[in-house]
């Protein structure tokens, strides 16, 4: 006799998807493993796990950007971050070169010949 076949929540599924969960995660919170998982994408979506998750996990991306520009408009840390990722900005790096009296050193190497 066949086992079972395991009922997955299609809205939880997805919805667990949209969190970026992991496979095994996934697996996990359904108390199944990672083929069962794949093998009820191949059934409900007609394709496997992989292109399934890209096209649910797409909303969670988008919440989690669009939260990020929110903080960004109150914290400068968030704002120079985005910045950095998205926009390809550096922060300026100013190399400056000075020249003090090197006396006291060249005194010191002239010392220090007189002791070889």
């Amino acid at each position: 006799m066949a086992r079972p076949v395991k009922e997955i929540n299609k809205e939880q599924f997805e919805s667990l998807c949209n969190l970026q969960c992991t496979l095994d995660e996934i697996a996990g919170f359904f108390k199944c493993n990672s083929d069962t998982i794949n093998a009820w994408c191949k059934r409900t979506y007609n394709e496997g796990f992989s292109d399934t998750y890209k096209k649910y996990s797409q909303n969670g991306k988008i919440s989690l950007r669009r939260y990020q520009y929110r903080l960004a408009e109150k914290n400068a840390s968030m704002a120079i971050w985005l910045g950095k990722q998205w926009l390809g900005q550096t922060e300026k790096i100013e190399a400056t070169t000075s020249f003090e009296d090197l006396t006291p050193l060249k005194d010191l190497l002239k010392g220090s010949d007189k002791d070889v």
